[in-house]
């Protein structure tokens, strides 16, 4: 199966994403740890990318699309994918349908986080990233536990991205780019909302329940 789950930055992509991977054995194809793992090779293209990141702006279409097709050319990835943070904006979701259709694979259902910008504001400042593995987890609501993490405590830390400023800039750059996918695959009957404020083992459960119902 091949999974897209959006939703406003902060809405708790990556911890349902991480929960989906495990879950279903997929492989997470996240524009941002991409885009991330360019900039800790400080190349050229990395350090352009990083300091449009830091001031909330996008990183351009051609750039991410070129990733994204260099996923779908790995074969073992072939309808095994959960798309998080992509496509960003109508042209990505064009072009990544003609991706998806040029190696013969297809989206199975499209995941819709619904959260208020209060909320995503809170989320986001408490987010975490283990620089090891790559979890997310955040000191309000998922804090890194021995549970649930393995890697030591001094591995987690914040993007730079994390701050109110660029969080409202993004959250805007959201709603006008963005949020035109809804109806886009409303219009392929793709489009499953989930509640976004619920706690992340209720959301578990309705992402389960949606792709379980459509595996039968």
């Amino acid at each position: 199966m091949n999974i897209i789950l959006f939703g406003p930055p902060g809405s708790g992509k990556g911890t349902q994403g991480d929960y989906l991977v495990e879950k279903y054995s997929l492989f997470k194809v996240s524009s941002g740890n991409l885009l991330r793992q360019e900039i800790k090779k400080k190349t050229f293209l990395g350090n352009e990318i990083k300091s449009l990141i830091d001031k909330g702006t996008l990183v351009s279409d051609k750039i991410i699309n070129n990733i994204i097709e260099d996923i779908l050319l790995k074969k073992n990835h072939s309808n095994n994918l959960i798309f998080d943070g992509y496509p960003r904006n109508l042209n990505q979701a064009v072009e990544l349908d003609k991706l998806l259709k040029k190696y013969n694979e297809k989206i199975m259902c499209v995941l819709s986080l619904n959260i208020d910008k209060k909320s995503i504001v809170k989320r986001v400042l408490g987010r975490q990233i283990c620089s090891n593995c790559d979890l997310t987890f955040n000191e309000y609501f998922n804090p890194s536990t021995k549970n649930n993490h393995s890697c030591d405590s001094k591995f987690l830390t914040k993007r730079t991205d994390d701050n109110e400023g660029v969080i409202s800039n993004r959250y805007e750059t959201y709603l006008k780019e963005t949020f035109p996918l809804i109806n886009y695959y409303i219009n392929q009957s793709l489009l499953k909302k989930i509640n976004g404020t619920q706690k992340i083992d209720e959301i578990n459960e309705e992402i389960r329940q949606i792709i379980d119902s459509l595996e039968t």
